[in-house]
Order: C-alpha cells, then structure tokens, then sequence
C-alpha cells in the first residue's frame, strides 16, 4: 500500500515537471512572451561591414567613410564617434540593409583615429559595436 502512495506522488510531481519544462520551453512559463524561462529572449545582433575607406588605409583630413548596417530599423540607432568626437551621420536605406555616411572631424590631423560605431538595440545585450583605424594626413 505504502508503494502505490508513493508512486502517486512521484507520478504527481513528474508531471508537474514535465509541465513546467513545455511551458518553459515555449516562452509561457510566466514570463513576457519571447524571452523563455531564462529571461532573455532571443535577439538579432546588427552587423557592421564593408568599411570605406579600409582598415589602416591614409586618408586626407575631412575624408568621407561609410559603412553598411543590417538588422536595424533606423539610421537613428547608429552612433559613430571619431577620437570620442561625435560625428554627423546619414543613412541612406538600400532594402536589406543601411549605407552610413559620415564625414571626419575637421580638428583631426596627422593623427591615426579610430572610427567607432555602436548600434543601439531596444535591449542593451543586443547593442553592437564595431570600428576600425584610419591615419589622417595634413
């Protein structure tokens, strides 16, 4: 008799495991729909390339750069900043993707900068962040 009790109850909590690892796995375990039950949701990470004028590449002061942006919505996610100076950007939208334009900082002269560009996602760890080196001449 003590054996069938305790089958029961291990049957009983069996199942409720069971349930709570469908519902977990589905995104309904009690969380906002989409991020499962460790939290966070899957998310789309932008990807930054084709970088103009090229890595190390000698540019003249002022010289135009650009960049293709995919997995955004908006140009208005994309923050480039030059030697940590702001640079004015535009976004031109291609379909697939994004072509950044952007023009280097007047004061920067005889100097290699790094052009750094983050893309701001709605949630923080799906933020991105890429760049790459240029040597400004006189």
């Amino acid at each position: 008799m003590r054996i069938s009790n305790l089958l029961a109850v291990l049957l009983s909590l069996s199942l409720f495991n069971m349930t709570d690892a469908i519902a977990g796995a589905s995104g309904h375990a009690g969380h906002t729909p989409g991020t499962g039950s460790g939290g966070g949701g899957a998310c789309t990470k932008a990807r930054l390339s084709k970088f103009l004028p090229g890595h190390l590449a000698t540019v003249a002061p002022e010289a135009e750069f650009s960049f293709v942006v995919t997995g955004i919505q908006s140009p208005d996610q994309v923050d480039v900043t030059v030697k940590t100076i702001p640079v004015e950007i535009t976004g031109e939208d291609k379909d697939s993707f994004y072509l950044i334009k952007g023009k280097l900082p007047t004061e920067l002269k005889n100097v290699t900068a790094r052009i750094n560009v983050k893309v701001n996602a709605k949630s923080p760890r799906c933020d991105a962040e890429n760049g790459w080196l240029v040597k400004i001449t006189e």
